[in-house]
Order: structure tokens, then sequence, then C-alpha cells
């Protein structure tokens, strides 16, 4: 029998607590509850958690450097539920490490629509076990690791996901919708700024100058590719 996969919420409003447990609970999932991030934590360090639903709200310490604690140890799905409805506060969570959100009030159904998904991307589905490789950058998708000249390279789901999608196709222009519908699912109403933001991430972290790239190549109206000219 499968073992159930474990979803952390982190939110001081017990109502939501006690609504999104029962949610997942119905859909086959356990639940463990924090009101605040230093219980949160605790929680996350005690059990083996799949994904976490976090408040950026929180009383102690915000949602934010909840995400960045989490983020420098793991890459699990960590998917905001928040009241900050504009669009800067939501980019700035994608960009710390958050893979999705919500806003308040949400509708349960949708919220463990975005659960399912977050966890179905997370499972490594869709890629075969291979190697990709251009010049001294490596992608192992079985293992889902990226390197660099040998060395390991930390991404975030996101950022290994679209970096294994351009790797996966080099020189083939990705628009933002399909890299969206690739990383986020066909049922994601996000929006284009995000992809930028991943990707300006990404290029830090492998080492890419926008301005003289060696790997991703913007393609200005367009989208995004891999591989320069030859």
């Amino acid at each position: 029998m499968k073992e159930k996969e474990t979803v952390l919420i982190v939110d001081d409003e017990p109502k939501i607590l006690e609504l999104v447990k029962s949610y997942l609970v119905m859909n086959g999932y356990t639940a463990l509850c924090a009101a605040n991030g230093r219980e949160g934590i605790k929680l996350f360090e005690e059990h083996h958690v799949s994904l976490i639903l976090l408040d950026l709200m929180l009383p102690d310490f915000s949602g934010e450097e909840f995400c960045k604690k989490v983020r420098q140890v793991s890459d699990i799905p960590i998917i905001m539920i928040t009241a900050k409805v504009d669009e800067n506060s939501i980019i700035q969570g994608l960009n710390i490490g958050a893979d999705d959100y919500v806003t308040k009030p949400f509708s349960p159904r949708q919220l463990m629509a975005r659960v399912k998904a977050a966890l179905r991307r997370n499972s490594g589905g869709g890629l075969t076990a291979q190697c990709l490789v251009y010049d001294d950058l490596t992608v192992d998708t079985e293992k889902r690791q990226a390197s660099r000249n040998g060395e390991n390279i930390i991404l975030t789901r996101d950022e290994y996901n679209i970096l294994a999608l351009l790797m996966s196709r080099q020189e083939k222009i990705f628009t933002r919708e399909e890299i969206l519908e690739t990383v986020k699912g066909g049922d994601y109403d996000g929006f284009d700024r995000s992809v930028d933001s991943t990707v300006k991430r990404l290029r830090s972290k492998i080492g890419d100058d926008p301005k003289t790239p060696k790997y991703i190549v913007t393609i200005y109206g367009m989208g995004y590719r891999f591989g320069i000219d030859k």
C-alpha cells in the first residue's frame, strides 16, 4: 500500500487550518498544522513532508523568511497562501523559492488541484532517465540534479524543470506560455513575468550572463531557447 504523502499547513488562522486539513484528509493526505513559523519549522524538521502550504503573514516571522529557511535544505513544493494580491508581492514570493500561490479567499477544490499538480510535478514524471549535456553543464534527469564542471548546482524545482526543458530540445524556441504549461501545468493561471523571474534566478545559479549568454538565450517577443548560435 502506498504511503500517504504529508502536507504541512502553516497559517495563523484556525478556521483555515481546519478547513484545509479536512480537505487534505478527504483527498488521502496526512496533514500537519502549525499556527506560526517556529512551530512550522519544527514540524518540517521532525517529519517527512512532501509539500508546504504557507501563509505569508505569520505572527512570529514572515512567510518569506520561512520559505528561505526551507530552501536552504530542501526543494519540496511550497504553495503560498496569501492575502497580498498585488503582482509584486506574488513575484517576490516566487523569487525566493515558492512554486505556486493562491490568494485568500480561495476555493478549497482549486487548492487541492494545485496540491496534486505540484506533487505530480515533483515526482519527476515525464522526463526520460538520461543525462542532458551542453558544454560544461550537465542535467541528470534521473536524479533531478544539475551540475557545472562536476559541481552540483542547487536549484528549486521550477528552476530545474525549466533548465531540463530547455536542454531537452536545444535551440528550440520555447514561448513563456509553453514553459508555464510544462512547469506549472495546464490549469495554472499565472503570468509571464513569473517565468522571467525564474529564468533570471536560474541564470545566476548556472553562471550565465544575460547580456552575453552562454546557455539561455532570450528571443525577444517570443521566449527562450538553449544554446548559442553556432
